[in-house]
C-alpha cells in the first residue's frame, strides 16, 4: 500500500495510518498471517454457563452434543528492535511525494502495529552520526503509544536533521550491546556510508549476530534515480545531502560508469549479508509496505 504525507494529515496520526496499512495487508492475504503466531490450541474444557460462546467448538458439539470451549496458550513473545537511519542521505529525494526517511518511518510504524497485534515486545533505535534514540523492547499499550509518538514527532521535526552525517558502525555496535536479550533486529538504511569501511560495517552487524540476535536489513532506496540513474538528459547540480558538496554533471556522460559502480557496491553488501546469515531485503520507496510486512512474517516463521 502506498502512503504519502497527505494521507498522514488525513488520518491525523501515525498510529491510525499504521493500522490502515496493516488492515489492508491482512485483507490482501489469502490466509491470515496470525494463525499459529500469537496463540496455539492447547486443549478442550467443558463450557461453563454464562461465559462467552466465542471459543465453543461447534464441530465437537455436533459429534458429542456437549459444549466444549477451546483453550489456548500464548507462544513466547518475540522481541523486536526496529532501527532507523536518519542521516542526511535518508531525506532524498527532496520535494518529493515521499523520501527514504519517511518511507522507513511509515514501514516501521506498520511493523509496530503488526507486532502489537501479535503481543510481541517492540523497541526502536534511531541513529545518524550517533545513536539518538534507544528504547527497550516492551509490549504494553503505554509503550506502544510512546513509540508512535516518538516516530510521529521525528516525522514532523525531521528538517533539522537533513545534513547529519552517517556513523552506522558505532550506532550498530551500541545497539548490539544495548539489546540485552535475544531479539530480531530490523534495520532500515540506505547503506550510503563510507565504502572503504565496509569491513567495519559488517563487523558491527556480526557483533549483533554474535550476541545471538537475528538481523533483517531493509535496503531503502529510490531505485529509479539512485540505482538505475534514470534522470533527464540535461545538466544537473547534484548536492551531497550530508556534506553539502556539489557536483555539476550531464547524467548520460557518467550513467554507465555510475550504474556499474553502485550495483557492484550493493551486490558486495548483499553477498556479505548472505555469508553472515543476515537477511538483505531491497525496499524501493516507490513501492508499498506489503513487501516489508511479508518478509518480516517469513523471517518470523523461520524463528519459531
Amino acid at each position: 500500500m502506498k502512503i504519502d504525507r497527505l494521507k498522514l494529515g488525513q488520518f491525523v496520526n501515525l498510529e491510525l495510518l499504521a493500522k490502515q496499512v496493516v488492515e489492508g495487508f491482512i485483507t490482501g492475504l489469502h490466509k491470515s498471517p496470525y494463525h499459529g503466531f500469537s496463540v496455539e490450541f492447547a486443549e478442550h474444557r467443558l463450557y461453563n454457563t454464562g461465559e462467552s460462546t466465542r471459543h465453543i467448538d461447534w464441530k465437537l458439539y455436533g459429534r458429542s452434543e456437549k459444549l466444549f470451549t477451546k483453550k489456548y496458550e500464548e507462544e513466547t513473545n518475540l522481541r523486536c528492535q526496529i532501527v532507523i537511519d536518519c542521516s542526511g542521505s535518508m531525506f532524498f529525494p527532496k520535494d518529493s511525494n515521499i523520501n527514504k526517511y519517511e518511507y522507513s518511518v511509515y514501514a516501521a510504524a506498520s511493523l509496530v502495529e503488526l507486532l502489537r497485534r501479535q503481543r510481541d515486545a517492540i523497541g526502536i533505535s534511531i541513529f545518524a552520526d550517533e545513536l539518538e534514540l534507544q528504547t527497550g523492547a516492551k509490549s504494553s499499550n503505554s509503550h506502544i503509544h510512546f513509540l508512535y509518538n516518538e516516530l510521529e514527532k521525528r516525522l514532523s521535526n525531521y528538517s533539522e536533521k537533513q545534513q547529519k552525517n552517517t556513523n552506522a558502525i558505532a550506532a550498530l555496535n551500541d545497539i548490539a550491546e544495548l539489546c540485552h536479550k535475544r531479539s530480531l533486529i530490523v534495520i532500515f538504511s540506505d547503506l550510503l556510508d563510507d565504502p572503504t569501511k565496509l569491513d567495519e560495517l559488517f563487523q558491527a552487524l556480526q557483533h549483533m549476530k554474535h550476541n545471538k540476535h537475528e538481523v533483517i536489513l531493509f535496503h531503502v532506496t529510490d531505485k529509479q534515480t539512485e540505482i538505475d540513474f534514470e534522470l533527464d538528459n540535461r545538466p544537473y547540480n547534484l548536492i551531497d545531502m550530508e556534506t553539502g558538496e556539489s557536483l555539476k554533471l550531464q547524467p548520460n556522460e557518467i550513467k554507465t560508469h555510475y550504474k556499474n559502480a553502485i550495483q557492484k557496491y550493493f551486490e558486495e553488501i548483499k553477498l556479505r549479508c548472505a555469508n553472515h546469515r543476515i537477511d538483505f531485503m531491497p525496499a524501493d520507496i516507490k513501492m508499498g509496505y506489503n513487501d516489508v510486512l511479508l518478509k518480516y512474517l517469513i523471517k518470523r516463521q523461520k524463528l519459531h
